[in-house]
């Protein structure tokens, strides 16, 4: 939760932002902004609201004062109060660095937008320190940063059960990574020594996979010349996962349903147990659950496979992270096909963003691919991008409103569009030096850091 620091003499204000405030620290009795930090240097605070009055003080300008906090909470963030007719000082402020502004007489509307867009802010950061906590291993890092709540309610609940033996259900459309997570899950288990064993079940025919899970011996039927261990032989120790669970056949299902209760095995032409230490996850696109009233699945079967279910959601549903798995696919192909590709160009990301993925995560990776191949410049072009898509680039900034969230979470997220497409062609056209980038767009340079660490640019990107 986030930690604010009230400092105004206007009594109304600042009851009003306790108000809206659950964490707060007492107020501070100072008169200039020196003396302001001197009462917090040993105080955490991520945010200052400050009365323009104290960061003036006796100077012209404003970002002497900021300065004076940045000195001693380079971390911290700083909202300006301003009366309605000192609007100057507010953007002063800004333009040296401060966040955002509020005017006098406060409305608890603006002061509860401020406070959303910084939580927001502070939930980042909080994504950033969750990276880089030891429980994920160096390889996953990529994939768990994500900046989509649904996913990072999935990779919670992966850090909740890797450790244990549960049986997990994963659940979701097709070309979301079903197979990814499940790797993920195993590799982050006290099992990750162990083999990690893959089956596509809706790939093997009926007749055939029985032999495939659970072994045979050698001339158990027409051309099994040798003994084999099968799929739970070869995982023993480790991760069976069992993708497309669903196409199973019913005389399949209760094999299936033995070995999750017995946990031991019988090989086909042999009547002998063997007993095996196997972590089951299962995959499915269908609705089990659905099957199971229909009387295709057995519901016993269901239960002793949804242990710990999980969902991951559709490509559509997570649109944040378009760009970063762009990104990832990009430097995979520029490693592929010796490349230097750097990213998308604006218009792309608008269009992608707008597209509703079908195909989900697995569609993303073939476009990009198919592009990086045909890409001659340094940004994926609309015209190496399917048709289907590259028409829904009418315009760069999406101008449809989703009144699916609400309105200050819809506002944000156009927001942050237009500043992606701004900051991505700004630095293109400066070539990625920050001094140039930050004078043309009035603003200062540790603002462009701060807009550039939001949107995952890089001024390497650019040169």
């Amino acid at each position: 939760m986030l930690q604010y620091q009230i400092v105004t003499p206007h009594v109304e204000a600042s009851e009003m932002l306790k108000r809206s405030i659950l964490a707060i620290q007492p107020d501070i009795k100072v008169n200039t902004a020196c003396e302001l930090v001197s009462a917090t240097t040993n105080s955490h605070i991520d945010v200052f609201f400050v009365d323009h009055s104290l960061l003036l003080g006796d100077k012209v300008d404003i970002s002497e004062g900021l300065n004076y906090i940045w000195k001693e909470a380079s971390s911290a963030d700083v909202v300006i109060l301003v009366n309605s007719t000192e609007i100057r000082y507010a953007i002063e402020g800004i333009n040296a660095g401060a966040v955002d502004y509020l005017a006098y007489p406060l409305m608890h509307s603006e002061v509860t937008l401020v406070l959303s867009r910084l939580d927001r802010d502070l939930a980042r950061k909080h994504e950033l320190s969750y990276l880089q906590d030891d429980f994920w291993n160096e390889k996953a890092l990529q994939l768990v940063k994500t900046n989509s709540p649904l996913m990072r309610e999935v990779f919670s609940m992966v850090r909740q059960m890797a450790a244990t033996k549960t049986t997990v259900l994963l659940t979701g459309e097709t070309g979301i990574g079903k197979s990814v997570l499940a790797k993920l899950i195993h590799s982050h288990s006290t099992r990750r020594d162990k083999p990690f064993v893959s089956l596509h079940c809706g790939a093997i025919p009926d007749s055939l996979i029985e032999s495939e899970l659970f072994g045979h011996t050698r001339g158990a039927f027409t051309g099994a010349l040798k003994d084999t261990i099968g799929k739970f032989g070869a995982a023993e120790g480790g991760t069976l996962f069992l993708d497309e669970i669903g196409t199973i056949t019913p005389s399949m299902q209760i094999k299936l349903l033995h070995v999750l209760q017995e946990r031991t095995i019988q090989r086909v032409g042999s009547d002998k147990e063997h007993f095996v230490d196997v972590r089951i996850i299962a995959a499915t696109n269908d609705d089990l659950w659905r099957q199971c009233e229909l009387g295709t699945f057995r519901k016993d079967l269901y239960y002793r496979l949804n242990v710990f279910p999980i969902r991951i959601p559709s490509l559509r549903e997570r649109k944040e992270d378009i760009a970063s798995f762009a990104k990832t696919f990009i430097q995979d192909c520029n490693h592929m096909l010796g490349k230097d590709i750097v990213g998308l160009h604006p218009k792309v990301l608008a269009a992608f963003k707008r597209y509703s993925w079908p195909g989900n995560v697995r569609e993303l990776e073939n476009i990009i691919e198919r592009a990086c191949i045909l890409e001659t410049d340094k940004f994926i072009r609309l015209e190496n991008i399917p048709n289907e898509i590259s028409a829904l680039s009418s315009a760069t900034l999406d101008t449809q409103a989703d009144i699916s969230v609400p309105l200050g979470e819809a506002r944000q997220n156009v927001v942050n569009q237009f500043e992606y497409i701004y900051l991505s062609e700004l630095l293109q056209a400066t070539k990625g030096k920050i001094n140039k980038a930050a004078k043309q767009a009035g603003i200062t340079t540790r603002q462009i850091h701060k807009l550039m660490q939001k949107h995952e640019l890089t001024k390497d990107d650019f040169k």
